[in-house]
């Protein structure tokens, strides 16, 4: 018996030239890229590790120049003297000087610098959303 297992030439398989002419088989790994695309795309492999992410990685994008000229956006109407013949910003700085003069006691409920500091603030930030949202727009042409 062990010669006949001796004997045999060749062990199928094994690179041998009768198999070379027979169909091939390909093996897949999920090591290796697909050649194929893929149709399902929650299956792509981003950048974030395979998961399928809606918002890049670097979604903020932020950009200096909207913050300067943000502020600058905001500072310029704020500080026309619509409000009794004084601007909003000349009012909010007022009213800090006034609550820094009894510094280590904090300003009251009731206290003006409350809706000064608010309303300014409110002012700037949608000023900074709408610079973001229309700089990048622009930049990315959306619009």
């Amino acid at each position: 018996m062990a010669t006949i297992i001796a004997t045999a030439s060749t062990v199928a398989g094994l690179s041998s030239s009768s198999l070379s002419s027979t169909k091939r088989t390909s093996l897949s790994s999920g090591f290796l890229k697909s050649s194929v695309a893929v149709r399902n795309p929650l299956k792509q492999v981003r950048a974030s590790g395979g998961k399928f992410t809606c918002f890049e990685r670097n979604w903020l994008r932020r950009d200096f120049n909207v913050i300067g000229f943000g502020l600058i956006g905001w500072m310029a109407p704020s500080s026309i003297p619509v409000i009794n013949g004084k601007s909003l910003t000349g009012l909010f700085f007022e009213s800090i000087g006034t609550e820094l003069a009894h510094f280590p006691t904090p300003p009251a409920l009731t206290s003006q610098f409350w809706l000064w500091l608010i309303t300014w603030h409110l002012g700037l930030f949608i000023v900074l959303t709408f610079g973001q949202i229309g700089f990048k727009g622009r930049t990315e042409d959306y619009f």
